[in-house]
């Protein structure tokens, strides 16, 4: 079984860096934070990659004017041709939607139908985004293994967790990640009136799977401070997260987000069905960005880009490719990769998101302090679960399909799984060549 170890190379002084996906609306908030942070990661070359030109041009545009007013010295170009684009690169960032925001909104809806929750990453409609992405990012990756031997891939493409696992498991040099860990360090920061810095998380579970069992001050090792935190700030930190404060007071922890579509999950269908789906809210929010990125005058990101999503991605990705490229990076970050013991439950080629050791030579996880079995039983399910939807994404097939469906917690009912399998390949057949 390959591992991150393998394969590498000396750190680029100036290095190449390669966004598929270029033409996301993301790209803005990724462009200022290669401007801002380019002391830890010295950059000659900025290629976005992308198909659609009617994004990609105003993007590109707009990226080049953040580079401009801030003084960076390298250069932005843009091309739809993804080997020309990735060759020689030493990193490649992955960010693409199969289907956009179209096949989201599909997601979103469809599970709701049979009683579940509807969700691009999680239940059915995570499955799906799975099928129709796995197989694309494996043809990308192996692209850029020819032409860009060693570069590393840094996967922020949905569901991260099991996309990871699979360049993993293609022997590619990957590592995923994800912008909640980060999103809730610098909350916490905020709240401990300390730099984000300072806070050393203990988090632990998988990709929109986790939490937070300890808040630690100065690193690893430091002084626990999540007990104080949540017996002052429960109730804020539960109205982030669209929680009851009573989760958070009887688990003693932080759990992600997306832990609401498990602990709330009857409730949260409910709110589904009587709101419009969020890729529709997000689809207006992204024509109206293109149409600002499209403005000559406009040389910074917009604050309407906040409301898109993706909080504090930039710093993520720059101290992640800095850090792997050698670079002057945070020596320990939250990322996706291979478990090889960390939780000692799961399998090694299980793909765990958890603190790391990052360098030159990848990621090495941290061992997290004991996991709760009220955590370990969720976590397994979910992996076994993740296990078959990537048996189901490489090999394709009704049946594979019927099986990660029926294993998801979300899921579990045989007749659920049987519709919920009509719907998904019927909405995704387009995307699914064996169907």
């Amino acid at each position: 079984m390959p591992h991150t170890t393998a394969g590498h190379r000396p750190a680029p002084r100036q290095a190449k860096i390669a966004v598929v996906g270029g033409g996301s609306t993301y790209t803005p908030e990724l462009i200022d934070g290669f401007a801002r942070l380019r002391e830890a990661l010295p950059l000659r070359e900025l290629v976005l990659i992308d198909p659609a030109a009617d994004r990609l041009n105003p993007v590109g545009g707009l990226a080049r004017r953040i580079f401009a007013r801030q003084g960076h010295p390298g250069t932005v170009s843009t091309t739809a041709d993804l080997d020309a684009g990735v060759a020689g690169a030493d990193a490649v960032l992955l960010q693409l939607r199969v289907g956009g925001q179209a096949a989201r909104e599909q997601d979103e809806t469809w599970p709701l139908e049979c009683g579940c929750v509807g969700q691009e990453t999680t239940g059915a409609g995570g499955l799906a985004k799975a099928l129709r992405t796995v197989p694309v990012v494996l043809d990308i990756a192996e692209r850029v293994r020819r032409t860009a031997p060693g570069a590393w891939i840094v996967d922020f493409t949905n569901p991260v967790g099991i996309v990871t696992r699979a360049l993993l498991h293609a022997g590619h040099r990957a590592v995923g990640l994800c912008n909640v860990a980060i999103g809730l360090q610098r909350k916490f920061a905020a709240l401990l009136d300390t730099a984000p810095g300072q806070v050393h998380l203990d988090h632990v579970g998988l990709n929109h799977l986790t939490w937070e069992t300890g808040v630690r001050l100065g690193g690893p090792e430091g002084e626990n401070v999540l007990p104080r935190l949540l017996s002052t700030h429960a109730g804020t930190l539960a109205g982030d997260l669209r929680l009851p404060r009573e989760v958070l007071d009887r688990l003693g922890s932080v759990p992600s987000y997306y832990l609401r579509y498990f602990y709330r999950h009857d409730a949260v269908v409910r709110e589904m069905r009587n709101a419009p789906p969020r890729a529709a809210e997000v689809a207006a929010l992204e024509e109206r960005l293109l149409a600002m990125y499209g403005d000559p005058s406009l040389d910074e990101k917009p604050a309407l880009l906040a409301r898109r999503g993706g909080a504090y991605y930039s710093e993520a990705a720059v101290d992640l490719v800095a850090s792997l490229l050698g670079g002057t990076g945070s020596p320990y970050q939250v990322v996706n990769t291979y478990n090889d013991g960390t939780l000692p439950f799961l399998p090694d080629d299980a793909v765990v998101e958890v603190q790391a050791a990052v360098g030159t030579r990848g990621a090495v996880p941290l061992p997290p302090p004991g996991v709760d079995p009220l955590y370990r039983g969720l976590i397994a399910n979910v992996t076994a679960y993740e296990e078959l939807a990537l048996e189901a994404a490489v090999r394709g097939g009704r049946d594979r399909v019927f099986k990660a469906l029926l294993a998801h917690p979300l899921v579990g009912q045989f007749a659920d799984a049987e519709a919920l399998t009509e719907r998904l390949v019927a909405h995704n057949r387009e995307h699914l060549p064996w169907a």
